[in-house]
Parts: structure tokens; C-alpha cells; sequence
């Protein structure tokens, strides 16, 4: 062993090992076998690895499986896994075996080592706590790893991206309740239709994201369902009994995650059904904020040359060149995320596919993508409502051109007929009248009679008075 490094002896033989990492061989065979990217599992992966193995640890004891002094060492080991102390010990690419098996070693060694410095032990010396017969005792990559995965993303979607959502539906319905009494042109095709109210598209977008979140809910809930107790391939071998359950049971009193086990390990452990279609339930959510922010971009555009029905929050000098000109940054970084949680979920759904018989073999990169989705928004959900959402003002623009609209001559169909209504339409086109100057002069109806049927604010609730066969 030189100064810089210790030797290690593993299944494979003698591999030298920085002298101060607190992973082993296994881990450092990985390091150098996968140096293609620097992407690392995240944060939220490594605590929910270290509380599933800082469980077995307590449930091995419970169950003789482990002394008290083995158990009690992994127990506070993960503990400080758990609160991050030794992030940069996760080494290991995301592009790696598609099990996973490095990445649970790596938690396993790092554990191990923590463990057996704590006892006064030498690191890599395996000694009084080993990798693989202690901290790993009745599990294996094959369930750990879907199980972590499935672990990180219930919390994360619990403990962020649920509450951000919440927010950010809350604010979309606080506009809409401010913006209920602004009136102005609808548009489909891009095209001027008949009136609406700002605050009516404003519950729409609450609406999205009021279903969004509760797709996501029932996505947490499938996540909840964990494959834990199939060791190897779903059959449980070299597991006790009450292992998994009991492991579960304390995974769901730590994360107040209703966590169970599932009925079926071979449907559960062979596939990562759950992830998939957690990821599909994200790129609705990023569907959906897509088509809003576009909106919310449209409605602000100009100020002068553009639509500028509403005016949104000014946060940062738009050019380097024009001075005075302000961006819809806020709206845009969202459009961005939303553009990356598409295409996360692209690569979750050919991981998905990429299991052979009794295992999946593209785990890591799944995990990857699910866990960056669900933290970019949850993030750009809160940054939205805060920096955006919460400022956007209504401008006197949308309100003053609904007299000019064309498609107003919808409320006169039910009274003049179709034919007579598109004839008004066609002739305010071409003369540049209102709709109501050119009624005025080719139908009975006199000033009063028009005011009526023209009043913007009825054209934005259903009318009693006009029969569904009208």
C-alpha cells in the first residue's frame, strides 16, 4: 500500500483504493469501469438507500440475524448517510450496471466503513462490520435498488413537488378570483371568439393544475408499493420471513409514507412499472404548465405592439442592447423545465422496456430522470407563483376591445337567426364598425334591446332564457 492508497482484497482480488475513502473495491472497480459523465444519484436517492439499510439493520437485530453491536454500528453509520455527511463518497456513474448492484454496493461499503471507524477499526479491513454479510443481510441490489428509487421519489413528491403544487393552484385561484369581473375577448384558433372573462381563463389554469396534482397523488400512491423481499428474482431467497414487511413498516413510520409490500415481488422486482408511470404523471404536470406559461407569455406580450392584456412582473433587464426591455423570464425557465421533463420521461419509458425476464436492467438512469423531474417542478412551480403568478396585474386593454370583437354577434344568433347574425358580422368586417353600430342600423332591435344582448358580461355566463334546442 502506497501513502495514497490502501489495498483491498474482494471477490475479484486486490485492487488499491484511496487511502481515505470510505467505500471499498467494488465501489472503486465501478469508478474506473464507468467514467463516462458526472452524474451522481442525488441526494434524496443516497437518504433513502441509507433508511433501507439502516432498517434491515434494526430488523436484522429484532430478528437475531445480526449481534447489537453489528447492528446498532450500521444503524448510527446510515444515520450519518442519511443526514449527508458522506455524499462525496457516492461515486459511482448513473451510467453504470443496469441493476444498480454498484450503486448498492457503494451504499453498503460506505456504511460498512463509517460503521468500523466508529468501532476503531481500519478502513477496507471489512472488520468487525462486512459490505455484503451485514449491512446488505437480507437483501439484494435487485430489490434494494427499485425499492430506494420508489422510496426517494413517494418523499420527494410528498415533501415538495405535492406542496408546490398546492401553491401554486392557491395563487392561480387567488388571480382568478382578482381578474372575475374583467371582461374581455375570448380566442380559439388564435382567432377572436366571444367574450370571457380573465379570471374564468385563470381558473382554467388552476384547473390544470388542481388535476395535475392529483394524478401525482395517485402516482405517490403506486410508488408506495414497494418490491422489497424479492432478493434475487422475486422468490425472497436468503431472506427471513418478516424481513421485508417489518423493514417496510419502519420505512413508512420514518417517512409518514403509507409504504407497503407488494402482493406480486415477480410483477414488481422484474418491472419498473410504477416509475413509468410516475413519469407520465410529470409530463402532464409539465404539459400543462407548458400551456400556460405560453398563455401567460401571449397575454403579456408587447407591451404596445403585442396583446398586453396582462402585465407581468419585472424582474430583470430583458436585452443588452434596448434598453428598457423586460422578458417573461420567469414563464420562459419553466417552459425549459417543462421542455427536460418531457424528455426525461422519454428515456424512463425505453428504460421501462428494458427489462429481461426477472429484472430491469436500466434502474439507474430511470432514477435519475424520475428524481430530476420531480425537483425541477417542484422548483419552477414555487418560482412561478412567487416571481410571476403572485405579480400579474389585468391592464385595461382586454376590457376595451371587446366592443370591437366580431365574434359578440353569437349573442345576436339566438335572437335574429344564424344567417342574419353572420350578415352583421361580414359587413362590421369589411366597414370596420362594432358589431353593435352595424345591428343598430339592419335589425329592429333599438339601443336598449342591444345594450342587452351585447352586454359582455352575460356572454360569459350560460343563458337561462335560450333553450338547449335554440
Amino acid at each position: 500500500m502506497t501513502r495514497n492508497f490502501r489495498s483491498e482484497q474482494d471477490s475479484m482480488g486486490v485492487l488499491d483504493v484511496p487511502a481515505n475513502a470510505y467505500y471499498g473495491a467494488n465501489t472503486r472497480r465501478a469508478e474506473l469501469n464507468f467514467p463516462i459523465s458526472d452524474l451522481r444519484f442525488s441526494r434524496s436517492f443516497i437518504r433513502a438507500i441509507a433508511q433501507v439499510k439502516q432498517c434491515a439493520a434494526e430488523v436484522n437485530l429484532e430478528l437475531e440475524a445480526l449481534d447489537a453491536e453489528r447492528a446498532n454500528a450500521i444503524v448510527a453509520a446510515a444515520q450519518r448517510v442519511i443526514d449527508g455527511e458522506f455524499d462525496d463518497a457516492f461515486v459511482v456513474d448513473i451510467f453504470q450496471t443496469g441493476s444498480g448492484t454498484s450503486t448498492n454496493m457503494n451504499a453498503n461499503e460506505v456504511i460498512s466503513n463509517v460503521a468500523i471507524e466508529a468501532l476503531g477499526g481500519e478502513l477496507g479491513s471489512r472488520d468487525p462490520i462486512h459490505p455484503n454479510d451485514h449491512v446488505n443481510r437480507g437483501q439484494s441490489s435487485n430489490d434494494v435498488i427499485p425499492t430506494s428509487i420508489q422510496v426517494a421519489a413517494a418523499v420527494a413528491i410528498a415533501d415538495s413537488l405535492l406542496p408546490a403544487m398546492q401553491e401554486l393552484e392557491d395563487g392561480l385561484r387567488e388571480k382568478s378570483k382578482d381578474f372575475w369581473n374583467v371582461v374581455k375577448t375570448g380566442r380559439t384558433h388564435l382567432q377572436d371568439a366571444t367574450p370571457i372573462r380573465l379570471g374564468q381563463e385563470f381558473l382554467g389554469y388552476a384547473g390544470q393544475i388542481e388535476f395535475g396534482r392529483q394524478r401525482v397523488q395517485r402516482a405517490l400512491d403506486e410508488l408506495a408499493v414497494l418490491p422489497l423481499g424479492g432478493t434475487a428474482v422475486g422468490t425472497g431467497i436468503g431472506m427471513h420471513p418478516e424481513f421485508a414487511q417489518r423493514v417496510i413498516a419502519k420505512l413508512a413510520e420514518r417517512t409518514d409514507i403509507p409504504f407497503s409490500e407488494t402482493t406480486n415481488h415477480f410483477q414488481s422486482q422484474s418491472t419498473i412499472d410504477p416509475v413509468v408511470s410516475a413519469s407520465g404523471a410529470l409530463k402532464t404536470v409539465a404539459v400543462s404548465l407548458l400551456k400556460i406559461c405560453n398563455d401567460l407569455r401571449w397575454l403579456g406580450s408587447g407591451p404596445r405592439a403585442g396583446i398586453g392584456e396582462i402585465a407581468l412582473p419585472e424582474v430583470q433587464p430583458g436585452s443588452s442592447i434596448m434598453p428598457g426591455k423586460v422578458n417573461p423570464v420567469i414563464a420562459e425557465s419553466v417552459t425549459m423545465v417543462c421542455a427536460q421533463v418531457i424528455g426525461n420521461d422519454t428515456t424512463i419509458a425505453i428504460a421501462g422496456q428494458s427489462g429481461n425476464f426477472e429484472l430491469n436492467v436500466m434502474m439507474p438512469v430511470a432514477a435519475h430522470n424520475l428524481l430530476e423531474s420531480i425537483d425541477l417542478l417542484a422548483a419552477s412551480s414555487i418560482n412561478l407563483q412567487r416571481q410571476c403568478v403572485g405579480g400579474i396585474e389585468a391592464t385595461e386593454i382586454g376590457p376595451s376591445m371587446v366592443a370591437q370583437g366580431l365574434a359578440i354577434c353569437t349573442a345576436l344568433a339566438p335572437i335574429i337567426g344564424y344567417d342574419a347574425a353572420a350578415a352583421i358580422a361580414h359587413e362590421a368586417s369589411e366597414t370596420g364598425e362594432t358589431i353593435r353600430q352595424v345591428a343598430l342600423r339592419r335589425t329592429d332591435l333599438d339601443e336598449e334591446a342591444l345594450d342587452k344582448a351585447l352586454d359582455p358580461f352575460t356572454m360569459t355566463e350560460p343563458n337561462p332564457n335560450i333553450s338547449a334546442s335554440g
